[in-house]
């Protein structure tokens, strides 16, 4: 890098800070700080919950799966996030709203105390919190390996230089902050990458013939849909795990959802995200794609993207395809840090101090800042002992998805009242399913890859529905007039 992308980078960072600062004066309480009052359009929900849903973790561990293995990754990845995200936009979006709307939540996991009982919520609430902490210390590990490529920092100061930015800004703005920063990274990220995508299409020399005919000098197979060990069997499990972390099992893209100003606006949020997950990627990911016709033997595939960068673009242009990945980065792990901080002052520290009940609006807001700076130094320094998990990619893709589906399940399906019958039994068992198959999968390893991923979802999906199934108790009258409050159309 040199001087002017120092600059860009700077620029960007200045930027981050000033929405910061405006959006502080914003916050006048806790619902602004975590649900923005619940006033977010639906343009700004579906930019957001977009650019919320990945990282630099695409540009780091992603790329190596597309260096390697090719157009299966589009398929995979955001092909069934798409899917999973319009699907999402009728049944589950709109119900998230409603829920703020007609319960006053400000976190996803409030309304499981109503729906379940407090041990489910709080096995809920402990286990997303923790399971957050790896997965959000995996984003800020990929972005500073990606300073590293850049610059040649270290990649502990990259993790405390990505950690503190994001840490000064979302602390003092909250939502607010989150959701600008989100939609100044989204324009960020657009000129950024389509300044990537014709400077690879010029490199191919082909004119824009090449975009199709550039899959003929690759391996046959990087054109296939499915390329093992990604599988038509990997899709659909990932289809099953995305359509839960999309919808709202990923407790920052249900914000996006609960701080709708109603339910006809978080659905139109949500189509906008699932339209932006089916076409964005496409050229997203085409650089990523042409990487192994210019560099056919990288010792490290992940790098893949960060030394295409370094090779092709002129200075100022690297500046600024390095803040799009920084941005990518911060939009997901502040968003990380509100909802977990969200979490941890309204359903968790309340019962172990009820004092904090009463607080006023003063202080709720200040335990609101506490938490999230809490949260966020954890998963900085989770990040920076991120290769003991496995790293990057073992924190997002093996523990994260791995283990969300046990927590997401029944939060998504608790919201429908054809699951009305899966009680507080059936959510605890179906959690516990899990997070056993979870620790005998990697007890005894399998080498199937969607059952080492998917195997901890589907085991808790089965045991949801079939407690369900076999509860001969009558629904409780407080939950069939919560279904029947978040059914109508406010």
């Amino acid at each position: 890098m040199e001087l002017l992308d120092w600059i860009v980078l700077s620029i960007y960072f200045l930027m981050l800070l000033g929405i910061g600062g405006w959006a502080y004066f914003r916050v006048k309480n806790s619902a602004d700080f975590y649900t923005a009052g619940g006033k977010l359009p639906w343009w700004l929900s579906g930019i957001s919950h977009h650019v919320s849903g990945y990282s630099g973790a695409v540009f780091v561990a992603y790329a190596g799966i597309a260096y390697t293995h090719g157009f299966t990754l589009y398929v995979w990845w955001a092909f069934t996030v798409g899917i999973a995200t319009m699907i999402a936009a009728f049944y589950i979006a709109p119900r998230w709203s409603r829920l703020r709307v007609y319960a006053g939540i400000q976190s996803p996991t409030e309304y499981l105390l109503v729906r379940y009982n407090l041990t489910t919520q709080q096995l809920i609430a402990w286990s997303g919190a923790i399971i957050k902490v790896f997965d959000t210390g995996g984003k800020l590990a990929a972005i500073a390996v990606l300073l590293n490529v850049f610059s040649g920092v270290s990649i502990t100061f990259g993790i405390l230089l990505v950690g503190t930015v994001s840490l000064i800004y979302i602390t003092i703005g909250g939502l607010w902050a989150d959701v600008w920063n989100d939609f100044g990274q989204f324009l960020v990220q657009l000129l950024a990458g389509l300044t990537m995508f014709v400077m690879i299409i010029l490199k191919l020399g082909d004119g824009v013939e090449g975009i199709f005919s550039m899959w003929d000098r690759l391996p046959p197979e990087h054109s296939n849909f499915f390329n093992e060990p990604y599988t038509v069997l990997f899709a659909l499990v990932l289809l099953i795990i995305n359509f839960f972390s999309y919808s709202g099992g990923t407790w920052n893209l249900a914000t996006r959802f609960i701080s709708s100003s109603s339910g006809k606006t978080a659905r139109k949020a949500a189509i906008l995200s699932s339209m932006l997950y089916f076409i964005w990627p496409l050229l997203l990911l085409y650089p990523m794609f042409a990487a192994p016709i210019f560099f056919e033997k990288l010792s490290d595939p992940t790098l893949s993207y960060g030394v295409m960068v370094k090779e092709f673009l002129p200075s100022g242009l690297v500046g600024l395809v390095l803040a799009s990945l920084f941005a990518n980065t911060l939009s997901m792990t502040a968003s990380d840090s509100n909802t977990v901080s969200a979490v941890i002052s309204r359903d968790i520290l309340p019962v172990i101090f009820p004092g904090i009940r009463k607080f006023s609006y003063k202080k709720s807001l200040r335990l609101a800042r506490i938490t999230t700076l809490c949260f966020t130094i954890l998963t900085i320094i989770t990040a920076i002992n991120s290769s003991q998990f496995g790293g990057v990619f073992g924190l997002i893709i093996s523990w994260f998805a791995a283990l969300l589906g046990p927590i997401a399940i029944p939060m998504i399906l608790g919201l429908l009242p054809s699951f009305a019958k899966s009680d507080g039994t059936a959510a605890i068992a179906s959690i516990l399913g899990g997070l056993i198959t979870f620790i005998l999968l990697k007890l005894f390893p399998v080498n199937t890859l969607a059952l080492e991923i998917g195997g901890p979802t589907l085991v808790s999906l089965t045991l949801f529905i079939v407690f369900g199934l076999f509860n001969k108790k009558k629904v409780p009258s407080e939950i069939k007039k919560l279904h029947l409050n978040l059914d109508r159309n406010h």
